[in-house]
């Protein structure tokens, strides 16, 4: 049964060419994961933070190395999208952003982040998620990038506004963190925001 639309991105929109790095504001640097990025991974998930955000633990650098090539095929495979967030002078990691959940056909993406503790409170993660929304938006063509956060989390929320991602409503009880069912809060880009 034939389509009545043209996919919005067709394969090959990201993985005809390299993963680029991508200039973000004030000295950060959105690089392609390297296998020597996993010691600071790892280090990175030793932050009591990241337990209560996030629904995984990294236990060794050898799992962080594991997860580094995995966002490496990513890349080739067109399922997710993996940057190193770094400082542009020292290469010092400052944090994750990513495309996830995406959508060729359809031009959707989830963005995702996060930040090591040194570099909280800084506006790394909101010029972070900037950056790769502008790429995302001017470079490739999607036409919409979403993004959720636990409703508690409200340093995410700030996040999210930041980076010029709209609210657009909570989904209740929608993922389960390890103190329990957290509510999420829905925020969205659309390219011409």
């Amino acid at each position: 049964m034939p389509f009545l639309i043209k996919p919005v991105l067709t394969p090959g929109a990201l993985a005809r060419g390299p993963q680029p790095a991508l200039p973000a504001a004030d000295g950060l640097v959105l690089r392609p994961w390297r296998a020597e990025d996993a010691p600071a991974v790892h280090a990175a998930f030793q932050d009591p933070a990241m337990h209560q955000w996030h629904i995984r633990a990294c236990d060794s650098e050898e799992e962080a190395a594991g997860w580094i090539a995995q966002w490496q095929a990513s890349w080739t495979r067109e399922s997710e999208a993996q940057w190193a967030v770094v400082d542009e002078r020292t290469d010092e990691l400052r944090g994750r952003v990513a495309l996830r959940q995406i959508l060729l056909g359809d031009g959707v993406a989830e963005v995702a982040y996060w930040t090591v503790a040194r570099a909280r409170g800084q506006g790394v993660a909101a010029r972070a998620a900037a950056a790769l929304s502008h790429w995302a938006f001017e470079e490739i063509g999607f036409h919409r990038l979403e993004l959720f956060h636990a409703t508690a989390n409200e340093a995410s929320c700030r996040v999210a506004a930041k980076a010029g991602f709209v609210l657009e409503g909570t989904k209740r009880s929608a993922l389960l963190h390890q103190d329990g069912w957290h509510d999420m809060h829905f925020h969205a880009r659309v390219r011409g925001d």
